[in-house]
């Protein structure tokens, strides 16, 4: 597989963790994780190690755009939980409330 066709099939995995995180389908997630990981493999040990074509730093970038897209769901996700827990917790977001000081 050349670097070119990993880099392709990361981007098509990136797509479908997209997908999974939208619609919390966590089996999913795993299977789209898998591919991205595995592919991630080919790009690096692909034959055509030399530099990076102009096509071939473009689908890296997009690569890097989706992969943020991805952090930034995820990220999301981990807050509602955060709130949800401290919701239940009786907390309701007082770890975000700022601290106001009296200056003397």
């Amino acid at each position: 597989m050349t670097r070119r066709d990993a880099l392709i099939r990361v981007i098509e995995a990136l797509h479908a963790e997209i997908n999974a995180l939208k619609s919390n389908d966590i089996a999913g997630l795993e299977r789209a994780t898998q591919t991205k990981l595995a592919c991630i493999d080919a790009v690096a040990s692909a034959p055509d190690n030399g530099p990076l074509s102009s096509e071939a730093r473009q689908l890296a970038e997009e690569a890097q755009r989706l992969n943020e897209t991805c952090r930034i769901y995820v990220n999301l996700m981990a807050a509602n939980v955060r709130r949800r827990l401290n919701q239940i917790a009786g907390l309701d977001g007082a770890g975000y409330r700022p601290s106001i000081t009296a200056v003397a």
